[in-house]
């Protein structure tokens, strides 16, 4: 099998299931570690319709899905912050499809998509107990920089310089 990504609408029942799945597995693990529960239903269908996607739209957004052969595997969304810098976000893989590479396909073609939006650099920020995505970032050159935003669960900010990397190759 091998893996394709490809722009996805972001309101499409394949970005849907992946954005319920994302949302639900990082909500878990946060009220799983401070509270000792899973996320309440209720909550998680607010924050899901709260948070739609819709700027991961051209021309200031892009919502990437990975296929590993035909089946959905995960997602990761790039948006426009200013005119220099694009925010990497939604990065997901199913626990399952996690190990084959995919998840440094994902944020690759997110980097290419920031790229046509005209970014020169990339930010992210991510929740400590999300170690794996901190390892992840690292190993493809992000580093660790000042917080950019107020978001409450953020606990660790990165970046990398596109320009820079794409002069490279």
């Amino acid at each position: 099998m091998t893996w394709t990504v490809a722009p996805e609408p972001f309101d499409s029942p394949v970005a849907a299931a992946l954005w319920r799945a994302y949302y639900t597995e990082v909500s878990d693990r946060w009220y799983l570690l401070h509270e000792g529960r899973r996320t309440d239903p209720e909550e998680l269908e607010r924050e899901i319709a709260a948070r739609t996607g819709a700027d991961l739209v051209p021309p200031g957004g892009q919502l990437l899905v990975a296929r590993y052969g035909s089946e959905p595997a995960g997602s990761a969304g790039v948006r426009l912050l200013d005119a220099a810098t694009a925010e990497l976000t939604r990065v997901f893989l199913h626990e399952g499809m996690r190990g084959r590479g995919g998840a440094a396909l994902l944020v690759s073609a997110a980097e290419d998509a920031a790229r046509a939006l005209g970014a020169a650099r990339l930010v992210l920020d991510t929740r400590g107990d999300l170690v794996e995505a901190r390892a992840l970032y690292a190993r493809l050159g992000y580093t660790e920089t000042e917080p950019y935003n107020a978001d409450k669960y953020a606990e660790h900010w990165f970046r990398k310089e596109l320009k820079e990397f794409e002069e490279l190759n």
